[in-house]
Parts: structure tokens; sequence; C-alpha cells
């Protein structure tokens, strides 16, 4: 019953990872994907040893991927223990905390390069009335601010995301466990790491390895804001201008490849963490 399944997920999947390491190994045109030159192990010694661009998308990328999950993560925790608890309105709080995840990633990224312009956006106007900011600032033109423009960008659009799957896992923590708390005279704090965190801890490990994973894929939210910029281009970015823009089949298929082994590599290490206590237990 399950080998048709096996055999779509195998084609569907399956060939187009099988074609990327092939032309990884070749040296090939797009437009004469018909005529490639063998090359064997070339394109990846030049990755790993002289490919200083590969290297700055990487950076980019961890560094992204790093600051981006740890708050998306943090808010994401306060926010779903916010409107977890009982008060008036909690259903609107929800379907409003929700709004920047369902807009779509093209649409809010070009939103906020509007509102992060210098010279007519928003985030500009209201920092300068309110004495804020000195001057207007072009964060998207600023070295030492446009990374972290898309952070706080990507931020924005995810937490929502984080929140939803962390009030998942709250909700399947059974209430009689703080009432008990209550009558031991237990509060809110301890509560919260003793009983709340040990709880939340596997479906905070979900949400972790799929807003990881998904950060060190970062693609839209970048190229529609900044295009390609040494400052703030990721590995998929790379990815694409090698495959589009040079039209070089063999490097880019090279390029894909260690994008897949340093999210394998990422999904190893989040295995080891989810196995490590039940190892222990």
């Amino acid at each position: 019953m399950v080998i048709p399944t096996l055999l779509v997920v195998a084609f569907v999947a399956g060939y187009p990872l099988a074609q990327v390491f092939y032309y990884s190994f070749f040296k090939a045109d797009i437009a004469f994907v018909d005529q490639p030159e063998f090359v064997g192990f070339k394109n990846y010694i030049y990755l790993l040893t002289q490919d200083t661009e590969f290297r700055g998308a990487l950076w980019n990328t961890l560094r992204f991927t790093f600051v981006s999950v740890i708050l998306e993560t943090a808010l994401g925790l306060a926010i779903a223990l916010v409107i977890n608890s009982n008060f008036g309105g909690r259903g609107i709080v929800r379907t409003a905390i929700l709004i920047p995840w369902a807009i779509p990633t093209v649409v809010s990224a070009q939103m906020w390069k509007w509102m992060l312009n210098d010279i007519y956006g928003v985030i500009n106007v209201i920092g300068v009335n309110l004495h804020i900011l000195h001057n207007k600032v072009a964060f998207l033109a600023n070295p030492a601010t446009i990374l972290w423009a898309m952070v706080a960008v990507d931020v924005w659009k995810t937490t929502p995301f984080m929140a939803l799957l962390l009030l998942a896992g709250l909700q399947l923590i059974p209430a009689d466990i703080y009432e008990a708390a209550d009558i031991d005279g237990g509060s809110r704090w301890q509560q919260f790491w003793t009983l709340t965190l040990p709880l939340l801890t596997p479906a905070l490990v979900v949400a972790l390895v799929f807003r990881t994973l998904d950060a060190l894929r970062v693609f839209d939210v970048i190229f529609v804001m900044v295009g390609v910029n040494t400052a703030t281009r990721s590995l998929a970015i790379y990815n694409r201008q090698n495959l589009i823009d040079f039209q070089d089949l063999g490097y880019g298929s090279t390029v894909s490849v260690a994008i897949l082994v340093i999210i394998f590599i990422f999904v190893v290490l989040y295995m080891r963490l989810i196995g490590g206590p039940n190892r222990e237990n």
C-alpha cells in the first residue's frame, strides 16, 4: 500500500535531487545543457577553498538565521502565553496576531520596503517627528542597518507562526497541574520554569526545527526588498544568481548541494538535541 506513495515521492523529489547532484560534477551552461563538460570535484574544491562570495552568503545566512530564530521564538512564546490565558476579546486578538503571517511574503516585503524608505517611508517620518531619530536613515542602503532591517521584517512576519505552534503545545498541557501548583503555593514564575517550559519542550523543538530550516533557505523577503546585495545576500539568493543571472547550471547545482548539506547538518543537530534527553531517561 505504501509503494505507490514512495514511487510518487521518488519521482517528484528524488529525480530532481539526483539531477542536481549529477550536474554539480559538470561545467554546464543552461543554454547548452546537452553539452556538459565533466570536471569531477573541481566545483566543490573551488566552493570550499576559493569562493569568498559563498562564504559571505553563508555568513549572512547564519547571522540572519541565528538572530531571527531567537527573536521569533522568544516573542512567539510570550504571545502564546498571553493568548492562551482567559481574557475578554481573546478570539479577536488571536485573529489579529495572525494577520502578518497570513499576508504573502512578497506583499509584506514590498510594504516594508516602502515603509523603510529614507525619503517618504513612514518609519523615518514617525521616528523624526518623535525625536527618536535625529535624521532620516536609509535603512536599506546603510551596510550597518540593512541586514538587521531584513531580520526585523522577518520577525514581524514569522513570529505569529511560532506563536501558533507554541500555542498548540500550551493547549496540550493539562490545566489541573496548574491548579495543584496553586494549591502548593507555587508562583507564576515557578510554574513557568518547572511546569510550562519542560512540558512545552517538544512543541518548542518542533517550532525551532521548522523555523531554522526555513530561515536557512530565506530568499523572498530579502530579494524583494534589496535584490542582490552583498551585505544581505543569502545562500538561496547566491544560488539563484549563479543559476539564473550567470546561467551556470554546474556551479549553481554545486551551491544547491552545499545548501542541502548545511540544512542536513542542522537537522542532525536538532535530532541529537531531541534524542539526547530521551536516551538519558
